[in-house]
């Protein structure tokens, strides 16, 4: 989740900067002057960000702040260099007014995506304009090489932006997995080869310093949804992806919810499979199971005899029903290849029985896995998303099936934000960020 790894801007449970004022020590205190101003500062920035061009009228109308405090605060975070005056208001009876809006030169927002086959990245400014995007295929073999990769992206989407990247505020990289602070090591990182050794962390600080936080991939994706999806119109939403991998993010009450572990939305490791899920026998001699505990009903599907140190890794709903899963599905049913899932659910649509077979149980799966997210969340939407999420006919497929499971029925609602899904939920993020130590540095 959200870590940043230096302790002047590490990132508590609640998402504090430590490096902030603190309004508590030792019990309840008066708040000192600097964190009065401060907060009015945030409060005014955070208006001009929502609203645009404001006049200090305006600022003081909707913060319920005084006209002497407001231009106060205004004047602390012009001179910062924080908002410049946009013009004057015409046409209203009386004196023009003065408008302030957001300087986008203020800083610059990174977001990156670590994804098992691409890179992708984008630059956005303060104002939330987005100046470059970039789209790098994976070629590394190694953690060493992963990081390179990323730099040279970084590099260069930054140079399409006209900015150096010594120049960005904030850099925030989506990411598989979560931060465990307790062995300073991301865990859970899925099927990304050894991201989850010391040395992948490592190398990310040292190549992007202080300005670095790392936040679940997923949970950047919800972040995104929130910002500029379905989820602008809901406060209870999940972000359910389906495609090389399953996760979930959560927004609760307007805020992503992370749990006390960081844990929370990773759907992967739900137990299931549900036994009778199999699309059919295997053609020729079947093969030999895999070494360990035999998979049953609420453990991964008997006949898919996959490697328990993968499930373990993984998680059993990933390993079964991830984009590999349906590939390995669809071998035993003896749909012809080259197979991958994009082909096994084109087969399907095209009449193909067993591919058809192969895409029912997917269907189930997913399904059952969303059912139990309702029946504890009780989301007012579900939004699908990666490749297999987004595929033709899926969540039509995956609402009927819910309808027959599910104590009640939510929105099912396909993502339609694309492949730089991730990237954009690390840019409202970072943008989070930077404001608020912008802020702080101010004050």
């Amino acid at each position: 989740m959200a870590e940043s790894p230096t302790d002047s801007a590490q990132l508590s449970g609640a998402g504090q900067l430590s490096g902030a004022p603190s309004v508590v020590s030792a019990g309840f205190s008066a708040a000192r002057p600097q964190l009065i101003r401060a907060l009015n500062e945030q409060l005014l920035l955070e208006h001009i960000r929502a609203s645009g061009p404001c006049s200090r009228a305006d600022l003081a109308r909707v913060s319920g702040l005084s006209k002497p405090t407001v231009s106060l605060a205004l004047a602390n975070i012009e001179r910062a260099g924080l908002v410049q005056l946009a013009g004057q208001r015409t046409g209203v009876p009386g004196r023009s007014a003065l408008l302030y809006e957001i300087r986008p030169e203020a800083g610059f927002v990174l977001g990156l995506d670590i994804g098992l086959k691409y890179l992708h990245g984008a630059v956005a400014d303060l104002a939330g304009v987005v100046r470059a995007r970039l789209s790098l295929p994976v070629t590394a073999m190694s953690v060493a090489d992963r990081v390179t990769e990323l730099v040279r992206l970084a590099d260069e989407v930054c140079a399409q932006a006209g900015i150096e990247r010594t120049a960005v505020t904030q850099t925030v990289v989506g990411s598989p997995g979560i931060y465990d602070p307790n062995r300073n090591v991301m865990a859970l990182t899925g099927g990304l080869p050894d991201w989850d050794r010391p040395e992948a962390l490592t190398r990310l600080r040292e190549a992007f310093g202080p300005s670095l936080a790392i936040e679940n991939d997923v949970d950047a994706a919800a972040l995104a949804e929130r910002a500029h999806g379905h989820g602008r119109d809901v406060d209870d939403f999940a972000f359910v992806h389906v495609g090389t991998g399953i996760g979930m993010g959560v927004v609760l009450g307007g805020r992503l919810h992370r749990g006390a572990h960081g844990v929370a939305g990773e759907i992967a490791f739900m137990p299931l499979g549900g036994a009778g899920l199999d699309p059919g026998p295997s053609p020729g001699p079947s093969p030999s199971p895999a070494p360990g505990p035999a998979h049953s009903a609420g453990g991964g599907p008997p006949d898919d005899r996959v490697d328990p140190e993968e499930t373990r890794r993984r998680g059993i709903l990933e390993t079964v029903a991830a984009a590999d899963g349906i590939v390995r599905a669809a071998v035993r049913a003896g749909v012809p290849g080259p197979l991958t899932a994009r082909t096994v659910f084109e087969a399907a649509a095209g009449g193909d029985e067993r591919a058809a077979a192969v895409v029912a149980r997917e269907v189930r799966l997913v399904a059952s896995a969303i059912c139990c997210v309702i029946t504890v969340l009780d989301p007012a939407l579900i939004v699908l998303g990666g490749g297999v999420g987004q595929a033709p006919g899926f969540a039509e497929a995956v609402t009927k099936e819910l309808s027959a499971l599910a104590p009640v029925l939510p929105e099912v609602r396909v993502s339609a934000l694309g492949t730089d899904v991730v990237v954009d939920g690390c840019l409202a993020e970072g943008t989070s960020l930077a404001w608020g130590q912008l802020t702080w540095e101010v004050s």
